[in-house]
Formats: C-alpha cells, sequence, structure tokens
C-alpha cells in the first residue's frame, strides 16, 4: 500500500502554534471514545508531557493535514509504553503506515510495547496488533 503522507512530530517548544487548527479534531475522536479526558491530553501536550504527531500531505502548494494523534510515554510495572492517547484522520490508507514512525520512536525511548486506547476497529486496521486485555463497562444512572 502506498502511503502519501508524511509522519511530523510537532517540536513540544511550538506545539501552542498548531495546536488551536489540531484541537478540534482531537476532541471528537476524545469524545466518539470516552477513553480519555481532552483537557488531560490538552493539558499534556501543550506541557511538553505527550507528543502531537500530524500526518501531512501536500498536493500543489497546499499542505493537508491528514491525521493527527497525540502519544505519551507511561511507566507500568513491566516497563515503559507509548500510548497513542487519541487519533483523527480522514483517508486512513494514506496515513495509517506512518505509525511505524511513532513505533521507531518509542523504540529509541526504551519502551516495551506500544498501546493505542481506541476503537476495536483498530485491531482490524493493524496486523501486528493483537488484542492483550479488555475495558469493561457498565453505565451506573
Amino acid at each position: 500500500m502506498h502511503c502519501s503522507a508524511e509522519l511530523a512530530c510537532v517540536d513540544p517548544g511550538q506545539v501552542g502554534l498548531i495546536w488551536p487548527k489540531v484541537a478540534p479534531r482531537l476532541r471528537r475522536a476524545i469524545l466518539r471514545t470516552g477513553l480519555s479526558a481532552f483537557a488531560d491530553v490538552e493539558r499534556d501536550v501543550l506541557d511538553g508531557r505527550a507528543l502531537l504527531w500530524l500526518a501531512l500531505s501536500q498536493e500543489g502548494d497546499i499542505i493537508a493535514i491528514d491525521a493527527v494523534a497525540t502519544t505519551r510515554l507511561e511507566l507500568t510495572d513491566a516497563g515503559k509504553v507509548c500510548v497513542i492517547v487519541a487519533c483523527e484522520g480522514r483517508g486512513r490508507y494514506r496515513w495509517l503506515p506512518l505509525i511505524g514512525g511513532i513505533e521507531t520512536y518509542a523504540k529509541t525511548e526504551s519502551c516495551r510495547g506500544m498501546r493505542i486506547y481506541g476503537r476495536k476497529g483498530w485491531l482490524r486496521a493493524l496486523a501486528d496488533y493483537r488484542h492483550t486485555h479488555m475495558i469493561i463497562q457498565k453505565e451506573l444512572r
């Protein structure tokens, strides 16, 4: 599959410049799953505790943001993991292969694995990932 997008990790010192353009997209993704709190993700990204990643494509002079994601490193009793906390994009076939760049980053940070907080559909889209644990939930009213 041809990947026509490029992965860019936004410099934490410059993230405030792009954040207003991508925050609504991440907010929608977070609201869809309910697995995170947007305010926490926003604070972590703006404070440099989490990274902002962009999948960029170019057509002529126009640069488009095809997808946006946030990651954070978590230290568990079993070792460090890189977590994709939120991701939103269109034209997944163009940018999904870019996850390899985030995996490379995680390896350089001595992570023992990657985790994705998201919908079940990610399992179908990412053949190298496997289902290891579940979150089960009961609504309380």
